[in-house]
């Protein structure tokens, strides 16, 4: 474990005291100098607080002797070109299985995404999450579903429930496909997916509903990916609008113009 070490390096390469840092970090001085001095062992909150202090995954930082690695690679890393986008056996999932040690699919309500956003790594949090499983599925694979909320994923609609296969490899992610995405600021999202990691690294999300601009997500703030397998929602989407009725529409609301300019001249 290289954790004390590569906090220490990092920070000096910052030129940040271990004031600095701890004062950003909510930490006594006393505290990080224990990491550092690998003296205190950090629990998951910790490591995902210098995760996000240093932008780099809590797989490089445990895993990775920064020390020992070529000065080009390392300001890669630095500036979030994370080695372990390609996932790794240190990205661990936390996770459930039922009495015939079988994977649960753990159900992530509207309420419940807020302490998910920070306790997804916890599998104490996971452990309480309702569970349920679909036959229909395969159980070589770990899924998980999560309600969404708002109309930016129409014709899905509000407070449907996505279900979505685990992803531990982000470059594998198809562009044109839907994911549900764990992102460090914004919690859950679920968008339609441009990939464009292995040049920029960065996704661009876009979402059904073409009122809604796509935006572009750094690699960098990504916690978890699940590919998009189906939904459930009691509500029947709604028909697509075809070019047609729209010009039918548009006709009719000139119309309706015409006929109030028409009493306004009386």
């Amino acid at each position: 474990m290289y954790f004390s070490s590569n906090i220490k390096l990092l920070r000096k390469r910052r030129k940040r005291t271990q004031e600095d840092v701890s004062s950003t970090l909510n930490l006594k001085r006393s505290t990080l100098s224990g990491y550092e001095n690998n003296i205190a062992q950090p629990n998951i909150q910790i490591l995902m607080a210098f995760s996000d202090y240093f932008d780099m995954s809590i797989d490089t930082l445990v895993k990775v002797n920064l020390s020992n690695i070529p000065e080009f690679e390392l300001r890669q890393l630095e500036r979030g070109y994370d080695t372990f986008l390609e996932g790794s056996k240190m990205r661990v999932l936390a996770t459930t299985i039922d009495q015939d040690n079988e994977e649960n699919i753990e159900l992530v309500s509207e309420k419940a995404k807020a302490g998910y956003k920070s306790g997804f790594a916890d599998p104490e949090y996971i452990r309480v999450l309702p569970t349920f499983r679909m036959p229909f599925l395969s159980k070589q694979k770990k899924y998980r579903t999560f309600q969404i909320s708002g109309d930016s994923m129409l014709p899905i609609p509000d407070s449907a429930f996505v279900t979505g296969e685990f992803l531990q490899n982000w470059k594998e992610m198809k562009s044109h496909d839907a994911y549900i995405i764990l992102t460090r600021e914004d919690g859950v999202v679920f968008k339609v997916v441009e990939n464009k990691i292995e040049l920029e690294n960065k996704l661009t999300l876009h979402s059904l509903n073409k009122n809604y601009e796509p935006f572009d997500l750094p690699a960098a703030d990504i916690r978890e990916v699940w590919k998009f397998i189906n939904y459930i929602s009691p509500e029947v989407p709604q028909p697509h609008t075809t070019e047609s009725e729209l010009i039918d529409t548009v006709r009719s609301l000139e119309k309706q113009v015409r006929e109030i300019q028409m009493k306004l001249k009386l």
